[in-house]
């Protein structure tokens, strides 16, 4: 079973569906017992760091999201990949997860640059991936957003898109993975990305080997 945590963000059902279509059992719940006994768990959102920062406090959600993110197969999407770092320039007097080591930062309006950025772009996806297994290089997904990852380590990213200028896209540590875009709402290949995490096997995120490099050509 998957737990989709809900502290009150937005699209959450729509990750509901989208599992349910590939034929996972999925709870959405704020229950720190179900999330901790759950197989999988994926924290989903949209909406403002500094909320949710707060909702999840409010709900003594913190520490159950670290543990789960250390033991378990674990997926942020959007707002919920942003949480898993340090700090975000959206609410600068509040610490995020702390989970990742990276910033978030605001896209800045320019030429061909509006913001937020919503639409289709494609991934730059790196080889050996597990969350892109079987994804072509190139393939396009779905945004909505005004921020964007810089992680710290390199070694973590996943995919990376562009924006008027690169920008990580997605990230990957063992078995704790996550995605600026949306996966539930990018047709065919975004089932295919929930379908590979679905497929990951449980542990301790942070004992794979050393990743390859990002592939950009």
């Amino acid at each position: 079973m998957t737990a989709i945590i809900d502290y009150d963000a937005g699209n959450i059902r729509s990750v509901e569906k989208a599992l349910l279509a590939l034929g996972e059992e999925a709870a959405v719940t704020d229950d720190p017992e179900k999330i901790a006994g759950a197989d999988r768990v994926i924290l989903p959102g949209v909406g403002a760091f500094g909320d949710a920062m707060r909702k999840i406090r409010e709900r003594e959600l913190a520490e159950v999201i670290r543990a789960a993110a250390e033991e378990k197969p674990f997926l942020g999407i959007c707002l919920g990949l942003q949480l898993l770092f340090e700090e975000s320039e959206e609410s600068p007097d509040t610490e995020g997860l702390g989970i990742l080591k990276g910033r978030i930062r605001r896209f800045q309006e320019g030429e061909g640059r509006k913001v937020p950025h919503m639409g289709w772009n494609s991934l730059a996806v790196r080889p050996g991936s597990r969350l892109f297994g079987g994804i072509p290089d190139g393939s396009y997904v779905y945004f909505v957003h005004s921020y964007y990852l810089t992680a710290c380590d390199s070694g973590i990213v996943a995919a990376r898109s562009d924006y008027g200028g690169e920008f990580d896209a997605a990230v990957e540590r063992g078995n704790l993975f996550a995605c600026q875009f949306h996966p539930e709402k990018s047709g065919g290949v975004g089932l295919a990305i929930l379908r590979n995490f679905i497929a990951a096997e449980g542990g301790a995120s942070g004992k794979d080997p050393a990743p390859e490099g990002l592939r950009t050509d």
